[in-house]
């Protein structure tokens, strides 16, 4: 069965390496693909990462992330850093997003990104429908990372490293779940936060956090 967005773009082939082509033959030099993982989750940072791919060492079965297994993002995600020309990674906090919100924080994550590449790119190829302005040419894809190459592999690799940045947090506060969750708002994770109680790692401005906190509050009135 063929898959289409809402513009008529075929989703069922997967990424491809046109929207890259195009761009780097006005440019006249390297494109980077940024994408970004870590909106929803009640806790951990959101992260970003930008990579340009080599034209010549493009991995097989790059895919948006969210359509792999773990074993083949992580297997993935190791070929992207080693044939890659460049590949960076970046993060807003939590802070950052309780100050900011979180699509500024997503926003600003992206622009760390693509300012941490060893290699300068000349354009960016960003999955979503708003430009983080990070100070070039910049194209947005709606669904990108099931449309893009470069997309789909800045999708893999932050995907990858925030699930692992989260197992690591689980080992210190391991009633949350955050190693099977990734800190999404799931059953054992809301009921971990009524027993226990919230983690200096919770987004304080997302709604079930706050309204625990503002509970506690009202008790100490």
């Amino acid at each position: 069965m063929t898959l289409f967005d809402h513009a008529g773009i075929d989703l069922s082939a997967g990424p491809d390496w046109r929207a890259e082509e195009r761009l780097m033959a006005e440019l006249g030099g390297p494109v980077c693909g940024v994408d970004e993982v870590g909106r929803g989750p009640l806790a951990g940072p959101v992260v970003a990462a930008a990579v340009i791919l080599d034209p010549a060492r493009v991995p097989v079965g790059l895919n948006d992330s969210k359509k792999l297994t773990e074993k083949a993002r992580v297997r993935l995600a190791a070929e992207i850093r080693e044939v890659a020309l460049a590949v960076s990674i970046a993060e807003a906090s939590v802070e950052e997003i309780d100050t900011i919100n979180i699509l500024e924080a997503a926003m600003l994550a992206m622009r760390r990104a693509v300012a941490g590449l060893a290699v300068r790119p000349l354009g960016a190829l960003v999955d979503g429908n708003r430009d983080p302005l990070i100070g070039i040419t910049t194209e947005t894809l709606v669904q990108g990372d099931a449309r893009s190459l470069s997309i789909a592999a800045a999708s893999i690799v932050a995907k990858v490293f925030r699930d692992e940045l989260m197992k690591n947090l689980a080992e210190k506060h391991p009633e949350y779940g955050w190693d099977r969750n990734a800190g999404y708002g799931v059953p054992v994770h809301l009921e971990a936060l009524k027993l226990v109680g919230v983690t200096p790692f919770h987004r304080k401005s997302f709604a079930p956090i706050r309204d625990i906190l503002h509970q506690q509050n009202t008790l100490t009135d």
